[in-house]
């Protein structure tokens, strides 16, 4: 199957879990989601199923691996396959110390043959999309020359679709987040890509907060990825299907998406899943409108007492007034 990547949701840690996935899919049934960020060693030395069970409901649906071991990427590769992910991605744009210890993320993108290796490897283990996620470059290896070689290496493995974020990253002096902030976005880097390397398919990520955004950049590359800003003002993806889909299919209202969450939320309470670990995914549901800071008070103030059920959705509604 060959999947659409007009729009698609970053793989952001602690947040694109398997609830928040499912939230996002009850607004839009279209873009293209991704897991948070799992490493191969959490894959191969502990319970796979905690990091790979999700609702079918959530396809189309991607896995992101963080890793440098080609074995050990295969393997993981071969996981994501039985699971029935649609996509497995390496991620070579993640600048965190933590990261850079375990030898991967954005660090990779000085180790070409290296990425080349892990994707060949992964390629030969599942028959779905092996793609890669990284950045225009890092610390001063941030030339265009090294870009073009970097993709050529990778595309030669097997990898025929990467997703860019347009900034480069400081791998010692800023934080994660100052590295999605601080380097500027340089979007032509991407367009150029997409220019040069036309039989490659390239998705653009990095700072878009709106569908005109993507509609613009959807002139010059194939997909955009939006992070952050789908997850605190997740409505904007509510024209998503009817806009860049053609598809008119989606919730009616910001009401409808709660009325779909509470069978949700009722049926992983019983299974022992506390209720805010899903309705912390929905505070920005109501972003913009009024009564959304009493959605969000409502949440926040009462998610945690030892009664709460799926009720405290209807409850945090009929707060906004």
């Amino acid at each position: 199957m060959m999947l659409d990547r007009t729009l698609s949701i970053a793989p952001m840690l602690d947040w694109t879990d398997r609830h928040c996935r499912f939230f996002l899919r009850q607004i839009s049934h279209h873009v293209l989601l991704y897991t948070e960020m799992i490493t191969t060693g959490a894959l191969l030395h502990r319970d796979p199923a905690r990091f790979l069970d999700y609702n079918a409901a959530e396809h189309p649906l991607a896995l992101q691996l963080g890793g440098s071991d080609p074995n050990e990427l295969a393997a993981c590769a071969k996981l994501a396959d039985e699971w029935g992910y649609d996509e497995v991605n390496l991620n070579v744009g993640c600048p965190s110390d933590r990261v850079q210890s375990g030898r991967f993320g954005a660090c990779l993108m000085a180790e070409p043959s290296l990425v080349a290796e892990c994707v060949a490897a992964m390629a030969q283990s599942t028959p779905q999309a092996v793609t890669v996620k990284h950045r225009i470059g890092i610390d001063d290896l941030d030339g265009y020359d090294h870009l073009t070689r970097f993709i050529d290496a990778i595309a030669n493995a097997g990898c025929g679709t990467f997703i860019v974020h347009a900034r480069k990253a400081w791998l010692q002096g800023l934080s994660p987040k100052q590295n999605r902030e601080v380097p500027p976005l340089k979007y032509d880097v991407v367009h150029a890509l997409k220019s040069d390397f036309p039989q490659l398919t390239f998705v653009i990520n990095g700072g878009f907060k709106t569908l005109a955004q993507v509609e613009e950049q959807l002139r010059q590359v194939d997909g955009v990825m939006i992070g952050r800003e789908a997850y605190q003002n997740p409505w904007i993806l509510a024209e998503a299907d009817a806009r860049l889909y053609g598809d008119d299919i989606g919730p009616q209202s910001r009401n409808d998406v709660v009325a779909r969450m509470l069978p949700y939320i009722q049926q992983q309470h019983a299974q022992g899943v506390p209720v805010h670990r899903i309705t912390r995914h929905m505070l920005g549901l109501f972003q913009g409108v009024k009564g959304a800071r009493a959605w969000r008070r409502h949440l926040s103030e009462n998610v945690h007492k030892a009664d709460c059920g799926p009720e405290i959705l209807t409850a945090a509604m009929s707060a906004m007034g």
